[in-house]
């Protein structure tokens, strides 16, 4: 029996995404050129031109004529003062959302989470971590306590599937909500989730949300700062 192979212009496709997603290739970097990619890989030219043009029609990447291929700046935007399911902002953009679920687990509110929660200390709450993607990149790792008495089904959905935003505005819709925004530089552990170099600084997101007068969730938000912004527009 014959084992069918990758045609080799998908090979090329997979080693330059391996890059960009381990952040060996960072936006705005120049990719190696059509005859660079020939001598690497030993394929023609029509190969890695399709490669390198598929790339581009997905968003990868981004073609300057006369100057060379890029990698193409997936900084993501979010209105500072809303709250967005960060699936639908990321599909908004015709791209493709992924969630990867770190944890999530029934735990008790040490001092910290029940003083942030307005809950007693050692009340039951729900404790998830979240990677988020898009186009297969990190672009947020949500970090979230949920209240258990406003969500107490909350650590029985599949978060790969739903995001936490989808369920709790189904079980526990939004009447307030508080943002706290900062600029530092994360732990090593979420730095590395992220795929984010050493001194690259994160965007940190402090989010409560309110539902029937109690605090319903409180989630520490991290975006790496190359690759997300918040934007909006006020009127007086």
């Amino acid at each position: 029996m014959q084992t069918r192979t990758a045609p080799l212009y998908k090979k090329i496709k997979a080693h330059i995404l391996e890059r960009i997603a381990s952040g060996e290739w960072q936006p705005a970097q120049r990719v190696p050129s059509e005859n660079e990619l020939v001598r690497e890989f030993n394929v023609s030219r029509m190969t890695t031109n399709r490669a390198l043009r598929e790339l581009t029609d997905e968003g990868y990447l981004e073609r300057i004529a006369g100057v060379g291929t890029f990698v193409a700046d997936l900084k993501a935007q979010s209105h500072p003062l809303e709250v967005h399911n960060i699936a639908e902002e990321i599909r908004a953009r015709g791209h493709d959302h992924s969630a990867e679920v770190l944890k999530l687990e029934e735990t008790v509110a040490d001092t910290d989470i029940a003083r942030q929660m307005n809950i007693a200390d050692g009340a039951p709450v729900f404790h998830s971590v979240i990677l988020h993607k898009e186009q297969n990149i990190p672009i947020q790792l949500e970090d979230r306590y949920v209240n258990r008495a406003l969500a107490p089904e909350y650590g029985d959905q599949d978060y790969s599937r739903i995001t936490p935003y989808d369920y709790l505005m189904e079980i526990a819709p939004l009447q307030k909500a508080e943002h706290v925004v900062k600029a530092i530089l994360p732990p090593d552990d979420i730095r590395r989730e992220l795929h984010m170099t050493a001194r690259e600084p994160a965007l940190l997101i402090k989010r409560r949300t309110w539902t029937r007068g109690q605090v319903a969730s409180s989630a520490l938000l991290y975006h790496p700062g190359s690759r997300y912004e918040l934007s909006g527009r006020f009127r007086p």
